[in-house]
Formats: structure tokens, sequence, C-alpha cells
């Protein structure tokens, strides 16, 4: 991790962390769920009505840093909001006892744990403590379930182990041992052709495109090995020397996959394949993200053109799909960028 950080992401039953290439980390966790074993708590019915809630701890690299804590109440697929009051104010609950309010105004559905409720939270979480929300009708649980195993992992990445300011395994080692933070990578996107500039080829080097896609991409994607019935293959051009090439390598009932490769703009056309799994191409840019499970998270996957070659400019999820929100919970990249447009030139 010394020279070039890279992101990872850590799942264990309730908990999940993403840390990105500039060693930021977020743990997320969930409420309980009815199949969930050697959970501690056999009221089987309490779990099957768990309403859905997640908390999100966020912390930068480097010593000495905060965790801020965030609380989102699940609301996918609820009643419209103007049934709820104007302000609501939750009460949190550690083992019965009262760690504070947060309030949440009508239609917002994420607010900010004060420092002191996010300390309450930290302490409680990797042992059996019963963490809760509640308005006075409706209460929302938080599981522990997998917290310890996600904390322990998020100090292991940050270099925190056995420093005063690991989240669990606390030490007296010297908090400047602690890996820094990293700049986010910086990548100039130049301008590129408008996408109604399409690049059309003759048979011939239509015919000797499709063999190098197919050389380039191997078993990846089977529509190439078809050409009579497979799909069109669309050119665009990103630079004087450089094409876009794409066709559509599997579809499914509603979901279509696009594949991408960057060609040479002349034969052999010498192919590098970018993604089999695309959605969409805009303006230099191609978007691989999509539905993970139902609406409620998403993949993130992105890439950019840098006048060279594509290169991955996000990457991430949502969360996991725990029906909190229409389209994800929180965002948890493992890779971050500084995406730039390219100077204009005199």
């Amino acid at each position: 991790m010394a020279a070039e950080p890279h992101g990872i992401a850590f799942v264990h039953h309730d908990w999940e962390l993403a840390c990105d290439n500039t060693r930021t980390c977020r743990a997320a966790g969930y409420h309980p769920q009815p199949n969930d074993e050697d959970d501690g708590d056999s009221d089987t019915d309490t779990l099957e009505k768990a309403l859905p809630v997640s908390v999100l701890l966020t912390r930068k690299a480097g010593p000495h840093q905060p965790v801020v804590g965030e609380l989102h109440i699940g609301h996918y697929g609820e009643e419209t909001t103007e049934s709820f009051p104007g302000k609501r104010s939750l009460t949190l609950l550690i083992d019965t006892r009262p760690v504070g309010q947060v309030t949440l105004a009508r239609g917002h559905w994420i607010a900010s744990l004060a420092p002191g409720q996010t300390a309450a939270l930290l302490a409680a979480l990797p042992g059996h403590g019963n963490i809760q929300w509640t308005d006075g009708k409706r209460t929302w649980k938080l599981s522990n379930k997998g917290a310890a195993a996600v904390m322990l992992k998020m100090d292991e990445f940050q270099g925190r182990l056995d420093t005063p300011g690991a989240l669990l395994a606390k030490g007296t080692r010297d908090e400047r041992d602690v890996l820094p933070a990293v700049p986010a990578p910086v990548v100039v996107a130049p301008g590129v052709p408008a996408d109604a500039d399409r690049v059309r080829l003759s048979t011939p080097d239509l015919a000797a495109l499709r063999q190098a896609l197919a050389a380039s991409s191997g078993d990846e994607c089977s529509a190439l090995a078809d050409p009579a019935g497979g799909h069109s293959i669309h050119m665009r051009r990103l630079s004087r020397t450089r094409l876009l090439a794409s066709t559509t390598c599997w579809a499914g009932a509603s979901d279509v996959a696009e594949a991408y490769w960057t060609t040479s703009a002349m034969p052999p056309f010498a192919a590098t394949l970018v993604t089999t799994n695309g959605r969409a191409y805009l303006q230099g840019k191609i978007d691989a993200s999509r539905w993970a499970g139902g609406f409620d998270c998403m993949d993130i996957d992105e890439w950019t053109w840098d006048g060279k070659r594509f290169v991955q400019t996000r990457k991430g999820t949502t969360g996991m799909c725990r029906g909190i929100d229409m389209g994800g919970a929180w965002s948890l990249p493992v890779i971050v960028t500084d995406v730039r447009p390219a100077p204009v030139r005199p």
C-alpha cells in the first residue's frame, strides 16, 4: 500500500466495507435479516418485521482522523412523504439507554450523527449491544453482526492497527505511523468528436475488424463468433489514429450489455478490450453501471478516454440490496479520480 494504494471491498454478514484508492474508508451496516444464523436473537418475528435502516461510518486516511457517522432510514416503496410530519425526531437507544436524537425533515431520509453518537456506536458495535432508533411509534434496529470484522479490516487498510486511534485493535504504536491520505489520480480528458461522427468501413475492413475484436475478447463476447447472426459493430472516432468499436455482447429479458474496444484507425485494427459489460457511451466516457438487484442497489463502473486509452475513473457500489432507497443507500467507491477537461489551446 506504500506506493499506489488500491481500493478494497469486504462484506461480512450485515456489514460491508469499501476503501478507495485515496485510502478513505466507508463502512455500512444494515438492519438484521430473518435468515441470520447465530444472531443471538431468537425472536424470529422481530427479525421478519425489522424496518430497513443503514448507518455509514466514513474515515479519511491519516493520523487523528475522526469517524463521521450518518443514518439512512429506509423508505423504498413506502407511501408518499406527505403522510409524515414536517419533522421527525428519532432517539438513538443503545441497550435502552438514550444517546441523543437525530432529526429528519419531511422528504429527507439521511441525517448526520453527532460525534458523541458516533462514538457510542463504535463502542457498541463490536459486541452484542442492542442499537435502535425510535420515534416512539416505530423502531429501526441496526445489526452489529459482522461489524467487528469490518472495523478490523478498516484499521488494517489504513495502517491503524495497534495505534491509539484504531477502531478495534488499539495499542501504543505512534499515531504518526498511520498511512497518509493519497490524492485522487488526475485524469485529463480531451475533447472527442461528436458521437454523431460515426466511422463507416468497407465490407473487407469490417470483416478484418470483427476478427480483431474477437481475437482480443476471446470467449467474453460470444456474439462476435457469428458474423451472420451477430449484432452490428458501431465505430466512433476518438482521435486521428484511434477508434472506439462497440457491439451488443449479450442481451437478457430486461438488460443489454455492450462490449467496447479501442482500435487503430486502419487495418488490421489492433484492438484493446475495455469492457464487455458496458451500458452507454457519451463524449469520451463509457458507463458500465447497472442494477445489482431490483432497483435498490447498483454496481458503479466508468471509464474515461485520456487521449491514449480508457482509464477506469469510477468503481464501487451503492451498498447492499436491502431495500433502503431507490438506487441504493450510499456511495461506496473503491476507485475515485479527479477528471479534468484538457486545457483549451489558444
